[in-house]
């Protein structure tokens, strides 16, 4: 007790949030329409891929330039994300939330539709702008509408997201790539019923009163900058290296042996994990700290990432990692926003980074596989997942005071 205010004169704390009730902000209805939201925007991401080689033989693609579509899709995400995080508190949620939907399901049926591919890519466009309105809203309304179970519901709505993703391209291979307007048609008609849920959200969600950051003095203005640029550091890489072993893991066990549908059956299980790991990780979520949640996660991931490095562990270790990842984005957001609360986008800076971190993970690694190989993967990986368990460190000890 005694040196306590001595280490808080060494480390100027974080404002940390007062003391309030906990308001409901979602009726159960709006919980469940919240979850199917999420698993939605993981099937529209997901169904891109897959749909690749019906693209280039309508319009006439190459390879590279068909991946743009997902390009835009994230491009548009990005926006929304910092669009609606402008919005936020402006109008109310329902709104919010209801153009979000709209957008999404506007895009999907612009991109069915489309006579050429430039309309294609401003559909794609259209759609991840609205997906990144559903990312930011739901994402920052969890955050702060379950009080102390925030953490284990972030975890459930993120999951949901992954069962998307895992059903996506399983439904496209079902149907046939060729038959993908179908799809998403059928997606934009599946979406607007969401719409009829928005009664359960509360529409205003009283924030945080209190002196704003910018009357803080100097040296906590200081350490917020300080912890948000360490946030968004840390949101960036572990996207980064979420991105990097789905899209390299099949290469990298290919490049070590395995055969081509081993490798492919691998890296599904991989993205199997990390939805099983949100799940696993919620009724912990009630009896451990997100402190100390990331911290085990980021530990778990470089170990698995160092024996991925081993090919007869390969496998077995990428699904590890899968596991470990799983928590991290959606435990990291109450963290944020019991650290930072009157930093007003703080949540869009680092949801902004994550989606920012996937798309300059392949281009990035791959340039540095180009003068390392492939059988390096792992170890570069590993390397930027020592960087996230040292960044969450720091963190634990900035925020320590807030926390509390």
């Amino acid at each position: 007790m005694t040196d306590q205010p001595t280490r808080q004169r060494r480390t100027p704390p974080v404002p940390g949030p007062p003391d309030s009730p906990v308001l409901p902000v979602f009726s159960t209805a709006a919980v469940v329409a919240a979850c199917a939201a999420f698993a939605l925007m993981g099937a529209l991401q997901a169904f891109y891929g897959p749909a690749i080689p019906a693209l280039r033989e309508e319009f006439g693609l190459s390879p590279s330039t068909t991946g743009l579509a997902l390009s835009a899709h994230f491009v548009g995400g990005v926006a929304g994300v910092l669009l609606f995080d402008r919005l936020y508190g402006r109008i109310g949620n329902r709104r919010l939330l209801g153009t979000s939907y709209l957008l999404m399901a506007t895009g999907a049926a612009g991109f069915a539709l489309a006579p050429d591919w430039a309309a294609a890519l401003g559909a794609a466009l259209l759609a991840g702008l609205g997906a990144g309105g559903v990312d930011y809203g739901l994402n920052q309304l969890f955050a702060v509408g379950f009080g102390h179970r925030s953490t284990a519901m972030l975890n459930i709505l993120n999951a949901h997201f992954g069962i998307g993703a895992i059903l996506g391209p399983a439904l496209i291979g079902t149907v046939g790539a060729d038959r993908y307007p179908a799809v998403f048609l059928a997606f934009a008609l599946v979406t607007l019923p969401l719409l009829l849920c928005l009664r359960g959200v509360r529409d205003h969600v009283p924030q945080h009163v209190g002196g704003d950051t910018a009357d803080a003095p100097a040296p906590a203005r200081r350490a917020l900058r300080s912890v948000l640029a360490v946030f968004v550091a840390l949101y960036v890489l572990h996207v980064g290296i979420e991105a990097g072993v789905g899209g390299w893991e099949p290469t990298h066990l290919e490049t070590v042996g395995y055969g081509a549908g081993l490798a492919a059956t691998a890296t599904s299980v991989y993205w199997l994990m990390m939805t099983v790991g949100r799940f696993l990780v919620a009724p912990l979520a009630l009896r451990f700290s997100a402190q100390a949640i990331i911290t085990v996660s980021c530990a778990g991931m470089t170990v698995c990432l160092l024996l991925a490095a081993v090919p007869d562990l390969a496998p077995y270790a990428y699904a590890g990692v899968g596991l470990f990842i799983a928590p991290i984005f959606p435990t990291g957001l109450p963290w944020l926003n019991r650290a930072a609360p009157h930093a007003r986008r703080a949540g869009a800076l680092v949801i902004a980074a994550s989606l920012a971190g996937g798309v300059a993970a392949g281009p990035s690694l791959g340039k540095v596989i180009e003068w390392s190989g492939v059988r390096a993967v792992p170890l570069l990986l590993a390397a930027v997942s020592a960087v996230c368990l040292a960044a969450t460190l720091w963190l634990t000890r900035a925020t320590r005071t807030a926390a509390l």
